[in-house]
């Protein structure tokens, strides 16, 4: 089989998992169903290689030859060479479910079904998909893709243990870091993180301080590069609500994991963050 790996989803953490495998001289398939989503890709993808050459991190030959390892596809086009699928959609069960069915009928038979999922379980994610459920495996990436250096690789009972390797070889190839965890609500990082940017939510909302003391505090006080509102706005604040009610349905804990209501408020005006010009801050000047 040809060393090719089919990303689905050509959104933020989609579109840097291709330019990230393919800047590490592996063949992708960039998949989306949206036209305009793929061209939005390719867009950031030449903005990326020109970037890297005018930084001196890559020759423009370098460039060129990363661009020609990226294919765009509306469909599963090039499965038949896919070793891998990567399947990185909006962070929804029932979505990831639906792909991941697809996936499991139209890859190969040994073919690793993998999902970049954050928070939701990846024995739900791959309920569906029969006997393949021992090549389905978390490959959670981290914002911006091509600099964060850690993929939490999440196995669940089923995988095998020739998934979780060819996974951590996978992410070793493409300059990164895998450390596997369990497959919990939230994982590690975002079981962690996650409730920590709502307790500033809280501190904010209770009128403990504002969001720049609030940040300051944290950044000073912890030597955190960012402070965790901003960082929320970062990530997107519907991704911090959706993962917050990943917790708080999968481990209980109502006071513990609810997400705070300044949180919901912010995500039910349309103010998500960095993506939309307003979250926590404003971003429009």
């Amino acid at each position: 089989m040809s060393e090719v790996i089919s990303v689905i989803g050509a959104g933020t953490m989609g579109s840097g998992i291709a330019i990230t495998a393919a800047s590490a001289g592996i063949e992708v398939c960039q998949v989306d169903v949206s036209s305009d989503q793929l061209e939005r890709a390719k867009q950031y993808h030449a903005k990326t290689l020109a970037r890297n050459v005018e930084k001196e991190r890559m020759t423009a030959d370098e460039a060129e030859a990363t661009k020609a390892r990226l294919s765009y596809c509306d469909s599963h086009a090039r499965a038949a060479e896919s070793s891998f699928a990567i399947e990185a959609a909006t962070e929804n069960a029932d979505i990831k479910k639906k792909i991941f069915g697809a996936m499991a009928s139209t890859y190969p038979a040994d073919c690793i079904l993998a999902t970049n999922t954050s928070s939701i379980s990846i024995s739900e994610i791959g309920s569906g998909v029969g006997d393949a459920a021992d090549r389905v495996i978390g490959m959670h990436f981290f914002n911006p893709v091509p600099v964060m250096k850690l993929v939490e690789v999440i196995k669940s009972p089923a995988t095998s243990e020739d998934t979780l390797a060819r996974t951590i070889a996978l992410s070793e190839r493409m300059g990164k870091t895998p450390i596997p965890a369990n497959d919990f609500p939230g994982f590690v990082s975002n079981r962690v993180l996650m409730p920590m940017i709502n307790e500033a939510f809280h501190a904010w909302n209770d009128g403990v301080a504002g969001p720049e003391e609030i940040d300051g505090i944290m950044k000073l006080g912890c030597a955190f590069p960012m402070g965790p509102l901003r960082l929320a706005d970062l990530i997107g604040l519907d991704v911090c609500r959706d993962i917050m009610l990943v917790l708080h349905e999968g481990l209980g804990h109502p006071d513990k994991y609810a997400p705070c209501t300044k949180l919901v408020e912010l995500v039910e005006a349309g103010h998500l963050g960095n993506k939309t010009g307003k979250g926590v801050y404003d971003y429009s000047s």
